[in-house]
């Protein structure tokens, strides 16, 4: 093993030691929306992006069919939450579409589907305390993309972030940078192929991995069901067990 891979080996391990301290959570309440309005207001702040008017925080994209909001607890607390959204030809509500109608818009006609993860956000002190939060977030994201057995997994995004991306997910840029004066800042739109995905970023980082019923519980329509499930545990240990 190289002393690259020996790096990366220990990181995944350190990051599932944690991951057996988190829970995953369907937002679909009006007290959890409060609470998930108080992370993004914490945490957008921090990057100067939180809106002066507080409602904004949570908008209509929360509330779409193709949309799953849901929160990540550390401890029994909100420390994290992420929304995705499962974009196609019939359900096109999301950030990637509304900000680069005029490159998703002709995909979604030539048949491509996408998950959309946008409004990551995490509490700023527990981030700094355990800094692998992010991927434990976007942990969501890869889950959706193989559940929903979409062709590409996207990644709307200010320029510091791109790094990132293109280092975890190989992602590629879809357009030019853009900008955006709500954001004051260039936004930049990225995609990850789900098939290059599966084949290697479970490798990479057993994190990522997940059984079938975990997928099921986060994103099931609720009527199939029969209840919705209070928390939803990780399973990426079992699933790595299994694989080996």
């Amino acid at each position: 093993m190289t002393a690259a891979a020996d790096r990366v080996s220990s990181f995944s391990a350190s990051v599932m030691r944690l991951l057996e301290s988190i829970e995953y959570r369907r937002i679909d309440n009006a007290d959890d929306l409060e609470d998930v309005a108080r992370i993004r207001y914490k945490a957008f702040s921090m990057v100067g992006l939180a809106p002066q008017n507080g409602s904004l925080l949570i908008d209509e994209l929360d509330f779409k069919p193709n949309a799953h909001v849901m929160g990540i607890f550390f401890d029994e607390q909100l420390v994290s939450t992420i929304r995705v959204h499962h974009v196609t030809g019939a359900q096109r509500d999301s950030v990637a579409v509304a900000h680069f109608p005029d490159v998703m818009n002709p995909l979604l006609d030539a048949g491509k589907t996408f998950i959309d993860p946008v409004r990551f956000a995490a509490d700023p002190e527990i981030m700094r305390e355990y800094p692998a939060l992010p991927y434990l977030t976007l942990r969501v994201a890869t889950m959706a993309t193989v559940y929903f057995d979409v062709d590409y997994c996207l990644s709307v995004i200010k320029p510091n972030h791109r790094a990132f991306y293109k280092r975890v997910f190989q992602s590629i840029e879809l357009t030019e940078p853009r900008y955006f004066e709500r954001y004051n800042s260039n936004i930049e739109l990225h995609a990850a192929n789900a098939e290059e995905l599966k084949r290697t970023l479970f490798n990479r980082f057993a994190f990522f991995r997940s059984q079938p019923h975990e997928r099921r519980m986060m994103f099931a329509p609720r009527e199939t069901l029969g209840q919705t499930p209070l928390t939803i545990l990780p399973t990426a240990r079992y699933a790595l067990q299994q694989s080996n």
